[in-house]
């Protein structure tokens, strides 16, 4: 039953974050809320990968047509995570109305594929998409906690992320969306959530594009500072050379 195997994955993520919590009993609840959300990320991109790759069908020619067995539990395992992080962001009011809105978005599209028993390979295959990017988005909250994010480490990862980001979530996604609305298989109901998910992801989108633009500039203000600084520095150099001969 997949009702079964959702409860079980909630069990799974919250036996996990209770482990995170014992072993780094220095750091706070986010820590490990963020180390079950990393692991989350990393499983369910392989294992969606696994679905959609190799496993099959391809979700842009098999759109709405019934559940495998294996793609039924890839989505039990990815709702029983959804439930536990919702969970735990209403609890400590840490997330915005968007965040809330795509997590009750994703609850509501893998439940339906659950229930309905179709559309599961296109509802991977978003996870999939949707997914990819999340372990650099946590290595990047990582990185700032233990002070190495202003570093070439940091501006990698960061890079990757909105390069990932546009290209697999916005671009391939844009061809995804295209084909379940045009699919006479998936479901109204499908489509509408396709909708929505689609939606944020631009929403998304945007505050990224705002967000690199803004580390762009301020890079471009540093270079140009430290190359002024570095002339200066030249230039005295130079005076005191010409006084001493």
């Amino acid at each position: 039953m997949p009702m079964l195997e959702v409860i079980y994955s909630l069990i799974g993520w919250l036996c996990l974050y209770f482990l995170f919590v014992c072993t780094f009993t220095q750091r706070g609840p986010e820590w490990n809320c963020r180390l079950v959300t990393l692991s989350h990320g990393v499983l369910i991109v392989l294992l969606t990968a696994y679905v959609v790759f190799v496993d099959g069908p391809w979700p842009f020619t098999h759109a709405g047509t019934e559940n495998t067995e294996l793609q039924s539990f890839a989505l039990a395992v990815c709702l029983g995570y959804f439930f536990f992080d919702m969970g735990w962001c209403v609890c400590y009011h840490t997330e915005g109305p968007v965040m809330l809105a795509h997590h009750a978005a994703s609850i509501a599209g893998i439940l339906l594929a659950l229930l309905m028993g179709v559309s599961g390979c296109e509802t991977c295959g978003v996870i999939f998409g949707s997914e990819i990017t999340n372990p650099l988005l946590q290595t990047r909250w990582f990185l700032r906690q233990v002070g190495l994010y202003d570093s070439l480490l940091g501006d990698a990862v960061d890079l990757l992320f909105i390069l990932l980001f546009a290209t697999v979530r916005v671009g391939v996604g844009t061809v995804m969306f295209y084909c379940e609305l045009t699919s006479p298989r998936t479901s109204l109901i499908m489509k509408l959530g396709g909708v929505v998910m689609y939606a944020l992801a631009w929403v998304f989108m945007v505050d990224i594009a705002r967000f690199g633009y803004k580390k762009s500039k301020a890079k471009y203000k540093r270079w140009i500072e430290n190359h002024k600084l570095k002339d200066m520095d030249r230039q005295k150099v130079g005076g005191h050379s010409d006084k001493s001969e």
